[in-house]
């Protein structure tokens, strides 16, 4: 009996292998690439003072892609507290849990801002750089119709000396080194919390506001932890944007 094959058409028998195994080594580079293979279970952890999130930002939050598969828990909703008394509960409550404490993540996102659907899993590509925390690229917030204050919150060049955290300029599509970072799209390594700040006093945020003396909780972590060899990068192919109470997005 002749064969079927002869009479289908050379290029629909391409076509039906898809389009992954068509060109598989790119396939497998990208696989490979994103690490989403390995284990990316991640905790959630959101502050919220006053528990109201707007609905543009829960948006954003629904379009995030998550890796197939994978353990995500979350959003974790602190709150009521302050934002460095409610990161310090949140970190100190995922340490010291029996099963949470050998997770691979935490992810902390803020009520302002507006992450790219992708943002995470590119942040999960970045974290193989061998950072213990690593961002997406923000600004803050300015006047309103005013952008000459706005500033990205990628703080200090950990080349020069002495240590700052004077905002730097945005290298497009990459991964910037730096001395600081904010906290609103970031993921942590939970193994490098527990190894390198092991040491570390609590609390580890802190907002402080004292003649000569002015921290943020999150330049406090980032000032402080780098005593313990703590290393902090801003993916700018992370593009997250700031909801300010007018409505505009920095």
């Amino acid at each position: 009996m002749e064969s079927i094959e002869r009479h289908i058409p050379p290029e629909y028998v391409q076509l039906n292998v898809g389009k992954n195994n068509q060109d598989l080594e790119s396939a497998i580079e990208r696989l490979t690439k994103g690490k989403t293979y390995k284990d990316l279970s991640t905790i959630w952890i959101t502050p919220s003072k006053d528990g109201n999130i707007k609905a543009r930002v829960v948006s954003s939050w629904i379009a995030l892609v998550r890796p197939m598969n994978q353990m995500l828990l979350g959003p974790v909703i602190i709150e009521g507290d302050e934002v460095g008394v409610a990161y310090q509960k949140a970190f100190d409550m995922v340490l010291s849990h029996d099963e949470l404490s050998k997770w691979k993540y935490i992810f902390t996102v803020e009520t302002d801002n507006l992450p790219p659907p992708d943002g995470l899993l590119k942040l999960y590509e970045s974290m193989e750089q061998g950072y213990d925390c690593v961002g997406g690229l923000y600004w803050t917030k300015s006047a309103k119709d005013s952008e000459v204050y706005s500033q990205p919150m990628i703080y200090g060049n950990p080349y020069e000396f002495p240590r700052n955290f004077r905002p730097q300029v945005p290298v497009p599509e990459t991964l910037m080194h730096c001395n600081g970072l904010g906290m609103g799209f970031n993921l942590w390594s939970i193994e490098s919390l527990k190894v390198k700040l092991k040491d570390m006093p609590r609390p580890w945020f802190k907002t402080v506001q004292e003649v000569g003396k002015a921290f943020t909780q999150d330049l406090w972590f980032y000032n402080e932890s780098a005593k313990y060899g703590w290393r902090n990068a801003c993916d700018t192919r992370v593009k997250v944007g700031h909801l300010a109470s007018d409505g505009v997005v920095w």
